[in-house]
């Protein structure tokens, strides 16, 4: 694994979010290891980008089937292209899914059709708003003992829970873009409680980071 760390950019396809996915797709893999069923079923991501993690995931559930989404299409050749390059047959081909419209996620043939979703690192660069739209989606999509995974670093009731978050949290700051900056985790639990979903787990994970266990109340 290389640790030169690429200069930030979190546009899904550039060497920074290469770099960082590496760097914590293991730790995540254990937690999916231990949570997601032995029995068949269908797990979702949300905000796939380049299709890096699912692709690493999926081979070590051959009996689970993998479904990438994401809100810009431009990326879905990207995820084609890896999976059919891993050989992976229990990737679905990716599908549009935009947490800030519910017609792409109401869909009848997609209710309760999903025994876990997961979605990693999107809220350091995205608004705290689209909180509300994944907690609907996950309540529309989790099937009744289904979870939702979030992966990423937090601050914890108003507060940083280590120093090198709240330099990183200064810097997202710095580059201008206002929704840029690490979420809170007690924002997270409002946008579940609306949605009939509570916060199961909270993980603390390498790096600082937290993987965060959603499920239905």
């Amino acid at each position: 694994m290389n640790d030169n760390k690429p200069p930030l950019n979190p546009h899904p396809l550039s060497e920074y979010v290469a770099w960082a996915g590496n760097r914590n797709r293991e730790p995540i893999l254990g937690v999916l290891k231990e949570k997601l069923p032995e029995e068949p079923g269908q797990v979702l991501e949300m905000a796939s980008g380049s299709g890096m993690h699912i692709n690493f995931f999926a081979p070590h559930f051959k009996h689970l089937h993998f479904q990438p989404s994401d809100k810009e299409t431009e990326v879905f050749e990207n995820i084609k292209n890896l999976t059919q390059e891993k050989g992976n047959e229990n990737i679905a081909d990716p599908i549009h899914l935009d947490l800030t419209n519910p017609d792409t996620w109401f869909k009848d043939d997609m209710k309760n059709a999903f025994s876990a979703i997961f979605c990693i690192n999107i809220f350091q660069v995205a608004p705290i708003s689209i909180a509300d739209g994944m907690m609907e989606c996950a309540e529309h999509l989790l099937n009744e003992d289904g979870f939702l995974m979030i992966y990423g670093p937090f601050q914890v009731e108003g507060e940083f829970t280590t120093e090198s978050n709240a330099e990183f949290h200064n810097t997202l700051s710095s580059a201008g873009v206002p929704e840029w900056g690490l979420k809170d985790v007690a924002d997270l639990k409002k946008a579940a409680a609306k949605h009939g979903l509570e916060l199961k787990e909270q993980i603390s994970m390498p790096a600082n980071n937290f993987s965060l266990i959603f499920g239905k109340i």
